[in-house]
């Protein structure tokens, strides 16, 4: 795979792309900042006060470091949308882009014209993504919603954890990055559409839709047995031995998807006899016997470490694992080796590393650091530059909101 050394702007399958990304927080700058990644410009426009992302912690040097992972490489403009002039800039923006992602609840981009029907009428090529809680229809369109919310709204929280432990959410805002995830692909998606067709459509993605439609299994056996699932620990729920088992010192990840794995993980721990016990002929054997077979699996997974196992099972080709805190998974060889932790280039925060980008592509280099997230305002210059390029008459910059920011310390 190719690799870049430099931290010009990302060179991708969405170059030439202009987005317009009116989002905030977390979900919303989670799929431009996807959108960034495959090469498109990605232009954030905040309101005065910025993106409440910049105040969440944690803080290094002073900036929030999750609010410069998600959003390394845009562009800042501030914009107040109840200006009169500022929203002229925001409708050159709009006549200039192809994409406009926004995370406001429903109805607040209506009234301040803008939403999907005013905006589709004048910038018919435009797509117009719109996330939020519960989506643009049904009962609950209006109301508010968090990450937590649709974890637990969605079910994702009572099939989590332990049975004898309190409902879990999970240790990553899935609720946010998988609505983000969607997005981002429903807007590859309209892109494609607009080849072909030349026309922009709305896409309309609610999290606790995106929590239903990551619910595979368990919607499965809901389906199939009328009965809710509840919370196993880290069993597979229809694939055993398909869990965590403790060694001599810790857990190893056992992943025996089949029978020939199974057989093989016998013969390695050197209970050949579990291969041949009725019981744990075939995987649904196995998985109604579960708590049986951990017992004995681990009985012979005591003698020794997890180092041990790791080495014994990859030599057989059995998929296994360790189970890493996060210090240990940034540090894994592998993750080093997919440039999966890049540098930021800025100097205000020398020591800030951040996620890289795990789709590689045999047409594209990929980045080996990343540029910094843009100041508040940092780029309405650059950005009111390139306006000028392409729409005729200018552009009058004594707004209001440029006054705010000259007096801003």
């Amino acid at each position: 795979m190719k690799q870049r050394q430099d931290t010009d702007p990302i060179q991708g399958p969405l170059t030439g792309i202009t987005v317009i990304d009116l989002t905030r927080v977390l979900g919303g700058p989670y799929c431009t900042m996807l959108l960034h990644d495959l090469g498109a410009r990605v232009i954030k426009v905040e309101a005065p006060d910025g993106d409440d992302g910049r105040e969440i912690g944690p803080f290094l040097g002073g900036h929030s470091a999750t609010f410069a992972a998600l959003n390394r490489g845009k562009e800042s403009i501030a914009l107040d949308l109840k200006n009169k002039n500022d929203r002229k800039i925001m409708d050159r923006l709009l006549a200039k882009a192809d994409v406009l992602v926004e995370n406001f609840r429903p109805g607040t981009m209506e009234r301040l014209g803008y939403g999907w029907e005013e905006i589709h009428e004048q910038h018919p090529r435009l797509i117009y993504a719109a996330m939020s809680g519960f989506g643009q229809s049904g009962p609950y369109r209006g109301k508010p919603a968090y990450d937590m919310v649709v974890q637990g709204m969605g079910g994702i929280m009572s099939v989590t954890g332990s049975p004898d432990a309190s409902p879990t959410m999970v240790g990553a805002s899935i609720g946010d990055i998988t609505a983000g995830l969607f997005t981002a692909i429903g807007v590859n998606s309209a892109l494609y559409h607009r080849e072909l067709t030349g026309k922009g459509m709305m896409i309309d993605v609610g999290m606790l839709d995106c929590q239903v439609a990551i619910m595979e299994n368990a919607i499965a056996q809901f389906l199939a047995t009328g009965a809710a699932p509840g919370p196993i620990g880290n069993r597979h729920p229809a694939i055993t031995p398909f869990e965590a088992y403790r060694t001599r010192d810790g857990h190893v990840i056992v992943a025996a998807g089949n029978d020939n794995l199974f057989v093989k993980l016998c013969a390695a721990i050197g209970r050949v006899d579990l291969a041949e016990d009725e019981r744990f002929e075939t995987n649904a054997g196995r998985t109604q016997h579960a708590d049986i077979l951990k017992t004995e699996i681990e009985s012979a997974l005591a003698a020794e470490d997890t180092a041990h196992w790791l080495e014994v099972f990859e030599a057989v080709g059995v998929p296994c694992g360790p189970i890493n805190d996060i210090a240990q998974a940034l540090a894994d060889p592998q993750v080093d080796a997919r440039n999966m932790l890049l540098p930021v280039d800025d100097p205000e925060t020398p020591d800030l590393k951040v996620a890289g980008n795990p789709v590689k592509m045999s047409a594209f280099p990929d980045i080996r650091a990343h540029r910094p997230a843009p100041k508040l305002d940092g780029d309405r210059e650059k950005v009111l530059d390139s306006l000028e390029e392409n729409v005729d008459g200018p552009i009058d910059l004594s707004s209001e909101i440029i006054l705010r920011q000259e007096k801003r310390p």
